[in-house]
């Protein structure tokens, strides 16, 4: 899973981006500090990989992972140019969700590049920038597609009216992901807002609840979700040992930490599901999209898997934390045997039969 952070410059990207990834971005108070984008990837969080570990006691564990792309502030006039907005764009069109950080702390130190906290205006200068940029995409397409259709190209005519539709969406305001178009037409040109969106607010060291709530119900206008989180004090807690970390959590009056809160909502926003392996040496979690098949789970951890795949026993992360014995699982008949057309869900350990032979 690859998520891009996006939003205009002096938001706190570089901090926050900082904080996730426990990296070491360019972070200060002056637009453009990020030019290329800094890459970060994390183990994602999850309880029931470290339980699975005190079971089996592996020599290795491997959490699923998260790639964070910390791509540089837009500005008003991107899609054209502005704000070397041209690079910036191109590296959003690599990711598969975008978190779109707000802005809704004041500050006298860092410079607001629009004035006052507003979350709305700020938000609309973003997407504007975004939709504007998928406009040329399409427009672009249309152009070379209508060479195709007037030779009969059958390919070239399904997509001309898909792009129309798009061309007048987008030119009314609206993204290209509400729009209701065929994903697999689409998928070629990597249109920026068919990607999901996760709004993240950076607040203060104290949230203001007006701000909160204004973040929130434009990220439900939008059908998508929104996590607010500080990112100095994000930065505070990755600088204290790990056994320090519950403790301050607490104190702070939060249950989990702002990585652990982004990631949950990204697999929310994105459909993905995380099962488990306990293969030799090693307990591992990898993640899929929910609907994924048997033979294309075992494909994500090795193509030989899937190629070969004869089929999965499977059992319930939850019957292994109350039993703690895969014996104990089977006799009690809590390991099924299942095939090809099982669709693996979240929490289930697999084991994966295959056969290396096969081509």
């Amino acid at each position: 899973m690859q998520i891009g952070i996006v939003g205009l410059p002096n938001v706190g990207k570089s901090t926050v981006f900082n904080a996730l990834t426990t990296g070491h971005a360019a972070a200060s108070d002056y637009p453009f500090t990020t030019i290329e984008p800094n890459v970060g990837e994390v183990g994602v969080p999850d309880k029931r990989l470290s339980r699975l570990t005190v079971l089996f006691g592996p020599k290795k564990t491997t959490p699923a992972c998260v790639r964070f792309v910390d791509i540089a502030g837009l500005v008003a006039g991107a899609s054209r140019g502005e704000g070397l907005g041209n690079q910036f764009l191109g590296h959003i069109r690599e990711v598969d969700a975008i978190l779109h950080m707000v802005r809704l702390f004041e500050s006298e130190e860092v410079v607001n590049t629009m004035g006052g906290v507003d979350p709305g205006r700020d938000i609309e200068v973003v997407e504007t920038e975004l939709m504007l940029a998928d406009l040329s995409t399409v427009e672009k397409a249309l152009e070379k597609l209508a060479t195709k259709a007037r030779t009969g190209d059958k390919a070239a005519r399904e997509m001309m009216p898909v792009l129309d539709v798009l061309k007048t969406g987008l030119s009314s305001g609206k993204p290209a992901r509400v729009l209701g178009r065929d994903a697999r037409l689409i998928k070629d040109i990597h249109l920026l807002t068919a990607k999901p969106v996760l709004f993240l607010g950076n607040i203060g060291e104290k949230a203001d609840a007006g701000h909160v709530e204004a973040l929130a119900r434009l990220a439900q206008e939008r059908s998508s979700e929104s996590v607010c989180l500080s990112g100095k004090v994000e930065a505070e807690i990755v600088e204290l040992p790990e056994a320090e970390r519950a403790v301050f959590l607490k104190e702070m009056g939060l249950d989990s930490s702002g990585l652990e809160r982004v990631i949950a909502a990204a697999f929310r926003l994105l459909r993905l599901r995380s099962f488990f392996t306990v293969r030799g040496e090693e307990v591992r979690a990898t993640t899929v999209p929910a609907g994924t098949k048997a033979p294309q789970a075992a494909g994500a951890i090795h193509t030989d898997f899937e190629r070969g795949f004869i089929k999965a026993d499977v059992y319930r992360f939850e019957d292994i934390d109350r039993y703690g014995d895969a014996a104990v699982l089977r006799e009690k008949g809590l390991i099924r045997s299942e095939g090809r057309d099982y669709e693996v869900q979240d929490g289930d350990v697999c084991f994966f039969k295959f056969s290396p032979s096969s081509p």
